[in-house]
Order: C-alpha cells, then structure tokens, then sequence
C-alpha cells in the first residue's frame, strides 16, 4: 500500500534517527494491521519515521526507528536480546548513493513496498523520493520486517531489518 503522508518531512537526517524498544503506540498517519499465523502486526509510519507492534500468545513487542526528542539511544547497527518469550534481532545499515542511483534505488523500493500484500509506505510532500516503506512477512516460525528511511537531499537510504521469534529451549 502505497500512500502520500498529510505532514511535514520531520525526520530530516539519518543521524537523528533513533532506536527504541518497548515504546507505547505513537501517533500514527498511516498503518496496516497485518495477521501472519499466530501473529498480529501492525506496521506504523509516523510523522518522524515508524513503528512495528506485533502482539503473539506470548505477549507485545514494539519497536520503534524515529526522530524521538530526547531519546539518547542513536540508531545502532545491530541489537539481539530477549524480550519476554521471544529472541529479538535488528539490524541496521545507511547506504550512500549518487543523486541518479539515489532516485533510481528509491523507485524500485516504492515499487516493492506498493505492490505487496504486506507493504507499507508513505510518500512525504516536497520530495518524491523522500518516504518511509516497511514490509513484513513470516518465515521458519518468526516474524520478519524490513525497514527503508529516504533521504534524498542527503543521498541517504537508512535500511533496517527486524527478527522476532520464539525462544530456542536450551541444548541437553
């Protein structure tokens, strides 16, 4: 699903994203509530980036990649933790592309993200290419979503990729 977001390009630069795990819904100008076997996720763009809430048998998970005032936690380039019953992967990378690349890489994005079944993005005012996309899927019993950050006047593309998944016993 592809939609154009009704608010100004708040989130400017990839250096002021941040990262955040646990955090209440935030307001929200675009969502899609997705069931994926057992799961229900509802992918969340914001006016300063976005935010995944995926709610299991086992309990919530939230995370949250946006320009949060205040937040002291940058971006980082990977995290794997517990969260409750679940094993909790994210990485993240920021790509440097020419301006003819840049626009290029940001229309087969959309492209992707729009024309699939559990794909998100929203397109901000001013800049055809400036956007947050997500998609989502579940493979081998967990839950998976990828991320991608446009910031065209930069020639940035701040992508993330997300595993969440049941919490392996321990080997005998």
């Amino acid at each position: 699903m592809l939609t154009t977001l009704n608010t100004a390009y708040t989130d400017t630069r990839a250096a002021d994203l941040a990262w955040a795990l646990g955090r209440e819904p935030l307001p929200a100008l675009a969502t899609l509530d997705l069931e994926l076997v057992g799961a229900r996720l509802q992918l969340r763009l914001l006016g300063a980036s976005h935010q995944v809430l995926l709610e299991e048998e086992r309990g919530l998970c939230s995370e949250t990649v946006a320009c949060i005032p205040g937040s002291s936690t940058p971006l980082p380039l990977g995290v794997a933790k517990r969260v409750g019953d679940w094993e909790y992967e994210f990485a993240a990378c920021v790509e440097e592309l020419p301006p003819g690349s840049f626009a290029s890489r940001a229309q087969e994005l959309l492209a992707l993200v729009a024309e699939h079944p559990q794909g998100l993005a929203g397109v901000f005012p001013g800049s055809p290419h400036a956007f947050t996309a997500m998609l989502a899927q579940r493979r081998e019993g967990r839950v998976h979503w990828r991320t991608w950050h446009a910031y065209p006047q930069d020639g940035q593309l701040v992508a993330t990729r997300t595993k969440v998944g049941t919490r392996l016993p321990a080997a005998v």
